[in-house]
């Protein structure tokens, strides 16, 4: 079976699930009142994002893992915002997204089999995100964080001298 022919196999499933969702929501008015959306609305985003890694995954394309990863990530900030209330957060921690983009290099690379390179170069997108949260996070975050910033940056450097030694191309 070709991938485009997965991929509209998989993606007609979905819209399929969605449909009976939406029919199930109009029959049966209280059936997914268990749901709240008012305070729970940034999981759809996670959901997006899981949804993508399953797509990846049934149609044998590792690379979705990494807008999967994006998508989930941002979707758990988020989550984390809207239950804390610190939307002034974005200031600083849109510097977590090069770090998601990592995982999912790092997850990508795992699925296709090419788990060196992709732990190297997931690593240090993740490595160049922490340093980048820590610096803007001491900055931008109301001084919270500069405490935090030069143990983080340290740990930081001494994981990519660790990973870049261990898993170095031969």
């Amino acid at each position: 079976m070709e991938q485009g022919q997965r991929s509209n196999i998989v993606a007609g499933l979905f819209i399929i699930l969605i449909g009976a969702a939406f029919l199930a929501a109009q029959i049966f008015p209280d059936s997914f009142a268990f749901i709240d959306l008012k305070d729970n609305w940034p999981l759809l985003v996670v959901g997006v994002g899981g949804f993508l890694l399953l797509m990846g995954l049934l149609t044998s394309t590792p690379t979705l893992a990494i807008p999967a990863s994006i998508v989930g990530g941002i979707g758990g900030i988020l989550y984390w915002q809207n239950a804390t209330g610190r939307w002034e957060s974005w200031a600083y921690i849109w510097t977590l997204i090069p770090g998601f983009v990592g995982v999912g290099v790092i997850v990508s690379g795992l699925l296709a089999g090419k788990t060196r390179e992709a732990l190297h170069d997931g690593s240090r997108a993740i490595l160049v995100s922490l340093i980048m949260f820590a610096i803007f996070g001491s900055f931008l975050g109301g001084g919270q964080f500069s405490g935090l910033l030069w143990p983080i940056i340290l740990i930081g450097a001494g994981l990519m001298i660790l990973l870049g030694s261990l898993f170095r191309p031969r």
